[in-house]
């Protein structure tokens, strides 16, 4: 089996970016972004700090309110997902 190889800087984990691209510029708040998603604030917290994965709905809700794409949201996850994988040993 062929393993992904990442060169040079890591995959931001999708969390990290929404925060840092959006929540951060846009002064938005976890509590606020969960309300206006209709999710929990946990559920949000998880994301932002790196312990839950951007399933399809969180992205289907994401791109509505930030009005980009569910893919965006999901290539993203999965970037970070393959690199993860790809640092385990076989």
């Amino acid at each position: 089996m062929q393993r992904l190889r990442f060169h040079g800087r890591r995959p931001e984990h999708p969390g990290g970016f929404l925060e840092r691209c959006y929540l951060n510029p846009l002064k938005i708040s976890q509590s606020q972004l969960a309300k206006e998603l209709g999710i929990s604030r946990r559920r949000v917290n998880e994301i932002v700090n790196g312990q839950r994965a951007i399933t399809a709905d969180t992205a289907l809700r994401l791109a509505h309110f930030f009005h980009t794409s569910p893919m965006f949201w999901l290539e993203k996850q999965q970037l970070w997902e393959l690199y993860q994988v790809g640092r385990e040993p076989i």
